[in-house]
């Protein structure tokens, strides 16, 4: 029984040897650098449909399919002077598949340059486009004279030949700093609402924002008449008359202030922390002061809007609890003549949550005004923040509810003091 024992132990042990050595031998898909250069045929886009078109260059962080021989012989490769990231497993004898580096060229040779293991390099014309500037948004769309603000987008690209240039309303604005994703600039004395541009050696780009931007305004001077022609004369309309103030801290004359008081996890305080426009009359009448909001700008394309404002929380009353529910809300929901809230409490109405405090536990704007944008195809919330039972429609913009209630809660309690002016709904 025992020599039977060792010679099944021995058979076993040989098996497993011998398999384990097989294993490492037999390993036909181990990817392995090849000998000498490679060379390349043709570059195309990446996918079936695009398979007989030729590419001579193409943008940065773009896939391509290069079709050659000998690929694998390749174990570095430049566009310019911006190594890209080699995959094995996307490299074959004939194809090798990359993305361009993001990284804006420092030195421009239009070249592809493929290292082999003996360090020896072949080179490939190819040019690596760099897109036009992109602008994202602004800190301060209303920034004051004097004021430093600052526009963020990519591709801020200055050339000896082309410098980077900024206008606003076709007025050349001298830039304070700069860099691939940032603009700094002093808004000068006299500047007025106008059409953001900024141009580099690749191209221009326009904002879809303003400086000042005043399209779409619902809520400017809350009422008070201290925007002169401009004044939408829209402001508190609903059960709560919240503070309307114009002193030191204003941005554009009156502006409304919401909190100053102590939140917490369960809060519900109407009284200081909701801000109602209820559209119509007593008399059923929906003009002048009681108008709908989309008597004033059109709802028609409003997937591709947003909510738009100017926000100013000191540091000495940070927001750190609750959401800010921002509620549009149409004639089927509420008017002043029905004076209805059952919209927002306890419904699966749609609406956005704005908690900038969840990040860090803290939100404040160290007291200066900064632009907030809330995409309305983002309004699809509860007010718990679960789904909402069914989206937005074009018929749900008369009125507009802004509320400091549920949403986001287990934060800490708090006594805010928010500042909101320019209220105002735009293509985005």
């Amino acid at each position: 029984m025992k020599k039977l024992f060792n010679s099944l132990f021995l058979l076993t042990a040989l098996t497993l040897t011998t398999a384990v050595f097989t294993g490492c031998k037999d390993e036909p898909d181990k990817y392995e650098v090849s000998d000498g250069n490679p060379t390349i045929s043709y570059i195309r886009p990446l996918g079936a449909e695009s398979a007989d078109s030729l590419l001579t260059g193409a943008y940065m962080d773009n896939g391509i399919c290069i079709v050659g021989n000998n690929l694998r012989s390749i174990v570095k490769m430049y566009f310019n002077d911006q190594e890209a990231q080699l995959i094995p497993s996307l490299i074959t004898d004939n194809t090798l598949i990359v993305t361009v580096p993001g990284t804006i060229p420092g030195v421009v040779y239009n070249k592809i340059f493929m290292h082999n293991k003996d360090g020896v390099i072949t080179e490939y014309d190819f040019k690596v486009l760099v897109p036009a500037p992109s602008i994202n948004n602004m800190s301060n769309e209303w920034a004051k004279p004097g004021e430093q603000a600052t526009i963020y987008g990519n591709y801020f690209v200055d050339d000896p030949n082309t410098p980077l240039t900024l206008t606003i309303g076709g007025t050349n604005i001298p830039i304070d700093e700069f860099d691939i994703s940032h603009i700094t600039f002093t808004v000068p004395a006299g500047l007025q609402e106008g059409a953001i541009e900024i141009s580099s050696v690749y191209g221009k780009k326009k904002a879809k924002f303003n400086y000042h931007d005043s399209r779409g305004m619902l809520f400017n001077d809350w009422g008070t008449g201290d925007a002169g022609a401009a004044s939408t004369t829209l402001g508190n309309h609903g059960w709560h008359a919240q503070q309307i103030v114009s002193d030191e801290y204003s941005l554009d004359g009156s502006y409304l202030l919401l909190g100053d008081c102590d939140i917490k996890d369960d809060t519900w305080n109407d009284g200081n922390l909701s801000f109602e426009y209820w559209p119509g009359d007593w008399d059923g009448t929906f003009t002048g002061p009681n108008a709908r909001l989309s008597d004033l700008v059109s709802f028609a394309n409003f997937a591709n809007m947003a909510l738009k404002f100017e926000v100013n929380i000191p540091a000495s009353n940070p927001w750190t609890n609750l959401s800010m529910q921002c509620i549009f809300s149409g004639d089927a929901q509420v008017t002043l003549p029905t004076a209805n809230n059952k919209f927002f409490n306890g419904t699966d109405y749609p609406r956005g949550l704005w908690t900038p405090w969840s990040a860090t536990g803290s939100y404040d704007t160290n007291g200066e005004w900064v632009t907030v944008t809330l995409p309305l195809n983002t309004f699809k919330y509860k007010n718990d923040g679960t789904a909402a039972g069914g989206p937005l429609t074009v018929d749900n913009f008369t009125g507009l509810t802004l509320f400091l209630w549920s949403g986001v809660t287990s934060g800490t309690t708090c006594h805010p003091i928010i500042r909101i002016d320019n209220v105002r709904a735009v293509e985005y």
